[in-house]
């Protein structure tokens, strides 16, 4: 199977939009609804898909849609998107109409992308994983997890003032999206080794009695079985 091309996002990702003039608002009552895309084939195998732009399998496509199903009863007044097309297609069948925003790339997993953690840890010789210790460069850089946390928090500076008005819908990624919960529920980066996310799934975060909190996690058309294999 041949590799799809890597697209570069770079100037999106590496420069940022200036943070805002005034701080996130304390204790917005909107709903921040997460969906990782559906299944690829590579997710279905678990290969590690940072840049690597592939498209939905056809039951990703159906994944897509269900999760639509389970979004359409909140009032969005912010949807944003990946920009892979994984991402951008996902928001589609689920029938949301998202702005991309660049900071909401997954991961860049360097000389890792397109590879198990199996075939990794085979290769050397301990149970490797990214969020203990990290990826390395390849054809693209690769980034650290403070570097993927760094860029969810500027998605947070622009999600958290519009919680304030209504619900907000991101669609992307799952240890992307795993290391924003992190970043949500003021928690180390690393945190999101230990929440997992299938794909076509959705989740829920907001605030309790003034507290960041997980409302509702991992969500989709049939319970989750076992982690999901990236």
């Amino acid at each position: 199977m041949s590799t799809p091309p890597v697209p570069e996002y770079g100037g999106g990702v590496d420069a940022p939009d200036p943070l805002p003039d005034s701080p996130a608002p304390d204790n917005p009552q909107g709903k921040l609804v997460l969906l990782r895309h559906g299944e690829t084939e590579w997710s279905r195998s678990g290969r590690h898909t940072g840049r690597t732009d592939i498209p939905l399998t056809p039951h990703g496509e159906d994944l897509a849609r269900a999760a639509g199903e389970l979004v359409r009863d909140y009032a969005f007044g912010l949807v944003l998107s990946s920009p892979l097309q994984r991402a951008r297609r996902t928001a589609e069948l689920a029938g949301l109409d998202a702005d991309v925003d660049p900071l909401l790339i997954e991961w860049d997993y360097g000389g890792y992308e397109g590879r198990t953690t199996a075939e990794i840890r085979a290769e050397l010789g301990y149970d490797w994983t990214a969020f203990a210790h990290g990826v390395i460069r390849g054809d693209t850089p690769g980034e650290t997890v403070e570097e993927v946390a760094a860029r969810a928090s500027r998605v947070l500076t622009r999600v958290l003032p519009a919680m304030a008005q209504g619900d907000v819908a991101l669609i992307a990624h799952g240890h992307y999206l795993r290391i924003l919960t992190a970043v949500f529920l003021r928690q180390a980066p690393r945190f999101a080794a230990q929440i997992t996310m299938d794909a076509g799934s959705v989740s829920v975060l907001g605030f309790d009695r003034e507290q960041p909190a997980i409302l509702a996690w991992n969500r989709g058309p049939h319970l989750p079985m076992e982690p999901a294999a990236s």
